[in-house]
Formats: C-alpha cells, sequence, structure tokens
C-alpha cells in the first residue's frame, strides 16, 4: 500500500501595522526601513537595515507618523525623511467614515 503524505501549508510570515496594531501577511503591508542613507519606503521589503510595516490605509499612515515609526525603527526621523514619508501619505485614497460604512453594509436603510 502507498502512503499519501499531506501537503503542509506553506507558512505565511506575519507582521504587524504599527499604525493600527493589526498583524497580517508580510506581503500585505508596505516596509519603512531605516537604512544607511537615512528613513526610505521599502518596496521590495528586501533592503538592508531595520524595518516597520504600514498598512496602505492613510489612518494607519496617520497613526505611524505620530509617534510609533519613530520608536519601532530606533531613530528620530528626520524632517525630510517626514516630508518624503508624507508625500506617500498624501498619494493615498482619502477613507470614507465608519459611518457610511455601516450604512452600505445595512443595505443604505437608515
Amino acid at each position: 500500500m502507498s502512503r499519501k503524505t499531506l501537503a503542509r501549508p506553506k507558512h505565511v510570515p506575519q507582521r504587524m501595522c504599527i499604525g493600527c496594531r493589526e498583524a497580517l501577511a508580510k506581503r500585505a503591508l508596505i516596509r519603512v526601513a531605516r537604512t544607511p542613507d537615512g528613513v526610505k519606503i521599502d518596496p521590495t521589503g528586501k533592503a538592508p537595515g531595520r524595518g516597520a510595516y504600514v498598512h496602505d490605509r492613510r489612518s494607519c499612515w496617520e497613526a505611524a507618523l505620530r509617534g510609533p515609526l519613530d520608536a519601532a525603527l530606533k531613530t528620530n526621523i528626520t524632517p525630510s525623511e517626514r516630508e518624503t514619508l508624507e508625500v506617500h501619505l498624501r498619494s493615498l485614497a482619502p477613507e470614507e467614515s465608519a459611518e457610511s460604512d455601516l450604512k452600505a453594509a445595512a443595505g443604505g436603510a437608515a
């Protein structure tokens, strides 16, 4: 008799968003890295240096830029680096309020 081996599910690395503290798959988050050249957004997720992860949501970026990003990267972000990160923040779509989300989920009935 032949034995069938069950395929193990592939390991998916988890990381925590420093803005909202929610854990997700590493690929679903944006990495911000402290490199020898300064703090930068790391689109590949493989740049050398200390990294922190943030959702691609405006609210998470706003929360992260208030302080947790400095702490996670163990550095003080310079004004020019902060401006670069804020440019990315402004490129994100504005989020709708939670109230409009509830109305949409309820089928528009108020």
